[in-house]
């Protein structure tokens, strides 16, 4: 016995170097998420031996999430520890309660990964192994998660919320050889007693489903997580291919191209959609949710908001254009701005800027601009556009423009004294135009999407 969990626990030190000679370049500063837990345990142990040979430094957080009545003796744990290989470790004290929604697991997770995008470190490193993945992938499946919900965690990948990346270098090693690893290193851990609860669906699947599986076939876990690394590579084609079918049904105007996307099909242009959330650093919903957001973009009106939740944004159709659209309250009616003589002018409070091009022959003509001032659409307005055109309402003239509705509550009005002197987009008051041979400017909206 002694013999054969020698030659497990040897696999996992030319594993971790594996990885840090991968992705890990001299000089870098590593943060381990030190749980205190035989996982974490044998990778506090690898990394400090590795660390001179690399030439890397070390430190450890230990996030303390207050779940247990055994969490402060094991954060004192985990800095004794870390202390006796020279190593610091910071404890993060967390409240999963800040996290609702989200079930006791997920809250401390959220919890957990919001202290680490805090850390001012190159590399958070986490302990996950093979049978995590293969865990996850399990977990996913009973989920009815798509391709990209059923990829493997990746060794690397970019820390949300942080300059920092994530790195898991046990990725390919076994719990069997992580446990052997500890025992013939003599290390020291802590037990969360919170792992022996089968009312958590993840502790159920390792204690009933994976040795069920492993009776069935005893390289289950390791298939599985080779599954998972399978499908990662599948979800990262369909990310490029929907990647460049996002390319091909954008618009100049930062909208979708409904009739392009209508055309490639529901399947890619679900995958689309997906694609242009992601872009946008937004969490994508489900498959099943997709579609039904496909079916309320064909269905709604032009200048309704077809899903009104992905957090910060909603979904807004105008036309045949399909818009990501911030969610803001909307700018006080009474709000006036007097321009002070900037060719760029930045409107905060209407979330954008004026531009104005110097031209001649056209444009606001000089001698009007030191009285020009900014104003919102109160209802009312009459405006004519250009010469040879009568007064129209202005309300009728936006509903013609390609103007979208949302854009249009904050649609810069530009008065010279009390006269609605030009309108982004729709023109300028003939009576306010440079003169032949005069210098004027030309005024131009830039909106923040």
């Amino acid at each position: 016995m002694a013999s054969t969990r020698k030659t497990r626990g040897s696999e996992l030190l030319p594993v971790v170097e594996a990885a840090l000679a991968a992705h890990v370049p001299p000089g870098a500063r590593l943060t381990l998420g030190y749980s205190g837990g035989v996982d974490s345990a044998a990778a506090l142990d690898a990394l400090a031996r590795l660390a001179a040979p690399r030439e890397y430094t070390l430190d450890c957080l230990h996030v303390h999430h207050g779940l247990s009545p055994n969490a402060d003796r094991w954060a004192e744990f985990a800095q004794r520890t870390a202390a006796g290989y020279g190593i610091a470790c910071r404890v993060r004290k967390v409240n999963p309660a800040d996290y609702p929604g989200l079930g006791v697991e997920g809250a401390a997770r959220a919890a957990r990964y919001a202290a680490y995008a805090e850390c001012d470190t190159d590399f958070i490193v986490l302990a996950h192994h093979r049978d995590d993945q293969a865990e996850t992938l399990l977990l996913q499946l009973a989920r009815g998660a798509g391709v990209q919900g059923l990829a493997a965690m990746p060794v690397l990948r970019p820390l949300e919320g942080a300059r920092s990346q994530l790195l898991r270098p046990l990725l390919d090693v076994s719990r069997a050889a992580i446990a052997a690893y500890a025992a013939g290193r003599d290390l020291e851990w802590v037990e969360d007693e919170s792992n022996l609860d089968r009312g958590y669906a993840r502790n159920r699947l390792r204690h009933e489903v994976l040795p069920a599986l492993q009776a069935i076939n005893p390289a289950a876990v390791a298939n599985i997580a080779r599954a998972a690394a399978h499908l990662s590579d599948v979800a990262q084609l369909v990310d490029a291919w929907a990647g460049e079918d996002l390319m091909r049904v954008m618009r100049e105007d930062a909208a979708v191209d409904l009739v392009a996307l209508r055309a490639l099909g529901e399947v890619r242009a679900r995958y689309v959609l997906r694609a242009w959330l992601t872009a946008r650093g937004l969490v994508p919903p489900s498959m099943a949710e997709l579609s039904e957001v496909l079916r309320q973009l064909e269905d709604a009106r032009e200048d309704a908001a077809p899903r009104g939740d992905f957090g910060e944004v909603e979904l807004r159709r105008f036309r045949d254009g399909a818009y990501l659209v911030a969610k803001r309250p909307p700018p006080p009616r009474d709000y006036v701005a007097q321009w002070t003589g900037e060719p760029l002018w930045p409107l905060p409070e209407l979330h954008g800027s004026l531009r104005f091009d110097v031209v001649r022959g056209a444009g606001i003509a000089l001698r009007h601009l030191p009285s020009m001032t900014v104003r919102l659409r109160q209802g009312g307005e009459r405006f004519r556009p250009g010469p040879g055109r009568p007064h129209r309402r202005l309300k009728h003239l936006l509903q013609e423009s390609a103007i979208p509705p949302w854009r249009r509550e904050r649609l810069p009005l530009l008065y010279v004294g009390s006269r609605l002197a030009a309108v982004p987009g729709i023109g300028i008051d003939p009576e306010f135009v440079a003169a032949e041979g005069e210098s004027g400017w030309l005024p131009r909206w830039e909106t923040q999407h």
